[in-house]
This record gives structure tokens, sequence and C-alpha cells, in this order.
């Protein structure tokens, strides 16, 4: 194996990223980072190495503990990269899961009658289960 693996095709074979595609524009933009610096798709990771990758809401952490160009099944991602993500990153997006009724999706316009109907019948059953 050579000294170092490209961070875009590293990002790909250990399915933090669904297509290397996606890898090299997460870099692109400024999205992973090694160390405290951003990255390019082309820079060569080694053994050791953290890697930051931000995808909304979170920024996980990944410590390199091998190097491979090959994608593999998920059972031998452990092999190659550490999932070192903070508890309060992981928090986070708990508690997103449980807040995620209450999001209206960007450009949806104002409530209905009919919805805000609906919130306040949620609304007074939460208050008779306190």
């Amino acid at each position: 194996m050579a000294a170092g693996v490209r961070i875009d095709k590293w990002l790909w074979a250990v399915r933090i990223f669904k297509t290397r595609s996606q890898a090299t524009e997460a870099c692109r933009k400024g999205q992973v980072s090694v160390g405290d610096q951003h990255v390019k798709p082309s820079r060569e990771i080694h053994k050791g190495e953290t890697v930051k990758v931000r995808k909304s809401p979170i920024t996980r952490s990944f410590k390199v503990l091998d190097l491979t160009e090959k994608r593999m099944g998920a059972k031998l991602v452990f092999d190659f990269a550490e999932d070192i993500t903070p508890q309060e990153e992981l928090d986070l997006i708990e508690m997103q899961k449980h807040m995620r009724w209450s999001v209206r999706d960007k450009g949806t316009g104002r409530p209905t009658k009919k919805d805000r109907r609906d919130l306040d019948e949620f609304f007074d059953w939460w208050d008779e289960e306190d």
C-alpha cells in the first residue's frame, strides 16, 4: 500500500459518503478537515490522522486506523476508521430526531386553517396527558 490515500477515496471506502463524487464535493465545499485545516479531495491522509466531516447539524470525527481505496462492507469499516465524535454532538442528533415533528420545511408557507386546528388539537391532547 502506498504511503497515503486520497481523502475522497478513503471517505467513500469507509462508507462516510455514499458516492465518491459526494466525498469530493464535500471536500471542495470545505466540509472536510484534517486537524483544523480544510482539505482538497486530492490530499493524502495517513494512519493516525483525525478527519472531521461536517454533516449538518453536527461535525463527525474519525481517526484513521488503516488506509484503503476499495469500498468495503459495513462490518469491516471498524478496522479502518474509529468514530471519535464527542457525545455532545451525538446527543444533538437524538434531540433533533425528537423535535422533528415541530419542524416545518422551508418554503411551505404559513400553516393552513386545518394545520392550525390539528396543532391545537395535538397540544390540547398533550396538556391533558400531564
